[in-house]
């Protein structure tokens, strides 16, 4: 099987979709909100894709300043590619578009959290998230 990869190759919003689908991505992405979707297409400043002839079987796509940190927002492999190298491939080519000092970070699905170790990531305890529909408190004056 010949995987090819691709550096900011435009992707069809339907077709990224199907991807997403096919990764079990698409439980924690709007895949039902079509401006969303092509929002998040349009604006990554990095987008990584592999195919297998004319077919997408995994994209990483990302946000960043290329120098420091790089947001890695998706990492979708079709469930039918998994296990074949396809992701880290994926994350190696990300890696070599950024510069030497530039962080990649990321928040990984619930059942990913053996996979990243293993391949170099270290868990960060200090991540804080506010979720999507949540909204900031003022902060309370110190006594």
């Amino acid at each position: 099987m010949r995987i090819t990869y691709e550096i900011n190759k435009a992707v069809d919003v339907q077709v990224f979709i199907e991807l997403l689908r096919r990764s079990t991505l698409s439980e924690r992405r709007p895949i039902d909100d079509l401006a969303c979707i092509e929002g998040m297409l349009e604006n990554s400043d990095l987008m990584v894709t592999a195919w297998h002839g004319q077919k997408l079987v995994g994209a990483a796509r990302s946000v960043t300043d290329f120098h420091y940190c790089c947001y890695l927002s998706d990492l979708a492999v079709d469930e039918a590619y998994q296990k074949k190298g396809i992701g880290l491939k994926l994350q190696q080519l990300t890696r070599e578009q950024l510069k030497e000092r530039c962080a990649i970070i990321l928040l990984a699905a619930p059942g990913a959290d053996g996979y990243y170790g293993p391949i170099g990531y270290t868990k960060h305890e200090r991540c804080w998230v506010i979720g999507r529909k949540d909204r900031l408190a003022p902060r309370q004056p110190r006594p």
